[in-house]
């Protein structure tokens, strides 16, 4: 099985009693550690007398002695790093990590040995000084926890939203950076159950959160919100945390008027598209559009509207979407003002005069 089947030896450690013997058929590597340096020359001389085709009995071999359990290195899975000087600058992370922490590590960029650690399943990177996420972080297709709190990101990256963490991800930390933003694909990781953005620098939320259907602990608290998404009323929440947000004062009857009447030709489609449901892509219409028709305003009447329409703000008691809030202020309070959109001056009327009656 050997004969002709060796297509490489790596010895250059092999001072330290380690090796690789990379095969053909089946394609493999032996990976030798921890062994007796004598005794690893002597294999190793035999394997090269053994691909070269000759007789087994010249081959230098001693009798086998089955290895104890306690001198089988078994795969490592878990690492933490917490310090600077800890952090291997020559050796690789091994490959059969699934829990890597590389915390306080004054990192500037997420380590490219580390987006070639395929198993890894919890990735903490909080700590450091990262300033931006390499798109093949979403190559990562097992993780499940993400934690880059205190860092120096600025954004997340739409891309990332669209790879393989769609399915995976459950727990993501972006805490302590200084993100204003998040991009419309973010709603695309449908797997979130936890997602921490305390003290940013958020002005809006995604537009389309209320797609994130598992979420289940939400935090942003101390950032600049003024008010709430109109999906956020789709939530199903356990824990949610808005404290330290600059709220606006909701005032039904200070509108903000973008109505355009008559529709525009493009108005009336794109509502007649989303209302309809008709099926669209970028193999029918331009990538702008269909990135507006994603975003499409609904109406308390539930018909969709584009870019004609009326916009306020109303309370909503944060308890509607979670079973645990933490006060939003210092008074005590668990609301929040929340957009509304209205698609036409009848159906704000509607809305207005069961406001007023209501008050």
């Amino acid at each position: 099985q050997v004969q002709q089947n060796v297509e490489r030896l790596f010895t250059r450690f092999v001072e330290e009693g380690k090796a690789t013997v990379r095969l053909r058929e089946p394609a493999v590597d032996l990976c030798l550690s921890k062994a007796n340096v004598i005794n690893l020359k002597t294999f190793l001389s035999a394997v090269r007398l053994a691909h070269q085709g000759n007789d087994t009995g010249v081959l230098p071999l001693s009798p086998l002695v089955p290895a104890k359990n306690s001198d089988v290195e078994k795969p490592k899975t878990k690492m933490i790093i917490t310090s600077r000087r800890d952090y291997p600058l020559t050796k690789s992370f091994p490959f059969s990590l699934e829990h890597l922490q590389t915390s306080y590590c004054k990192l500037a960029r997420i380590d490219s040995r580390v987006l070639c650690l395929r198993k890894l399943r919890k990735l903490d990177l909080s700590h450091n000084h990262i300033k931006q996420l390499p798109a093949t972080l979403g190559d990562l297709v097992c993780l499940q926890e993400l934690d880059l709190h205190d860092n120096h990101l600025e954004a997340f990256s739409g891309a990332l939203c669209s790879s393989g963490l769609q399915k995976s991800l459950q727990l993501l930390d972006l805490s302590q950076n200084q993100i204003q933003a998040l991009p419309i694909e973010f709603c695309q990781l449908r797997g979130l159950v936890q997602l921490r953005l305390d003290d940013n620098a958020l002005l809006r939320l995604p537009c389309r959160i209320g797609q994130l259907s598992r979420l289940r602990f939400l935090s942003a608290a101390r950032n600049k919100l003024p008010f709430l998404p109109c999906d956020f009323r789709r939530l199903s929440l356990e824990n949610l945390d808005l404290f330290g947000n600059p709220f606006e004062q909701p005032n039904p009857l200070v509108p903000n008027i973008q109505l355009k009447i008559p529709l525009t030709l493009l108005e009336c489609a794109a509502r007649a598209t989303v209302n309809h449901r008709i099926p669209y892509g970028c193999h029918l219409l331009p990538s702008h559009l269909c990135k507006d028709l994603e975003v499409a305003k609904t109406c308390r009447c539930g018909s969709a509207c584009l870019s004609s329409f009326i916009q306020i703000t109303v309370t909503m008691n944060l308890h509607h979407v979670a079973h645990t809030v933490v006060l939003v202020d210092n008074m005590g309070g668990t609301d929040a003002p929340v957009l509304c959109y209205f698609c036409s001056l009848h159906c704000y009327s509607q809305f207005l005069d069961r406001h007023l009656q209501s008050n």
